[in-house]
């Protein structure tokens, strides 16, 4: 209780002594950067912006700045797996080849990467540990803490803390 008592007289002293501060200093100030604004120099009109800004470059043939050629790549093919199964082999008379199966092979997605039970134990631990410093009864403020902070540290490691494969 003390704490906060004295926490209130600190914060209570440093508002009264800013608010019984000279406000003269601060016009003074205010009123010089209000000079200084007032002579300052308008949007000079000479600038500009290089034609490589604006996306032109020399063409030498010409002897102009021309507009930048913009190629584009070809969308990448989708390869789709594909495995081979032999079927027993019969021999033709004509062609002389084994009789052969295309089947396409498409593997299920891979599973995300999660990190319940070990987010969960280090929750625990942290909450335990705060429990039992914030609580007066030592052991019934940790096992609080560590049940508390179990789920919590469970919750993110399913959700939040998830590596992608």
């Amino acid at each position: 209780m003390s704490h906060v008592r004295t926490l209130l007289l600190v914060s209570a002293a440093m508002l009264a002594a800013a608010c019984g501060r000279d406000s003269a200093k601060t016009d003074d100030a205010l009123k010089n950067d209000l000079a200084l604004a007032s002579q300052a120099q308008p949007y000079n009109a000479t600038q500009f912006t290089s034609p490589a800004e604006m996306g032109y470059v020399f063409n030498p043939n010409t002897g102009r700045y021309e507009p930048v050629p913009r190629y584009t790549t070809p969308a990448p093919q989708s390869v789709q797996r594909v495995a081979t199964r032999r079927t027993a082999t019969t021999r033709r008379a004509s062609t002389g080849r084994s009789a052969g199966t295309r089947v396409v092979y498409d593997p299920a997605p891979a599973e995300p990467i999660r990190h319940t039970k070990r987010d969960a134990a280090i929750g625990a631990a942290a909450g335990a540990v705060i429990g039992a410093t914030v609580s007066r009864d030592k052991v019934k403020g940790g096992l609080i803490g560590a049940a508390a902070g179990a789920v919590l540290g469970g919750i993110v490691g399913h959700t939040v803390d998830v590596d992608k494969p």
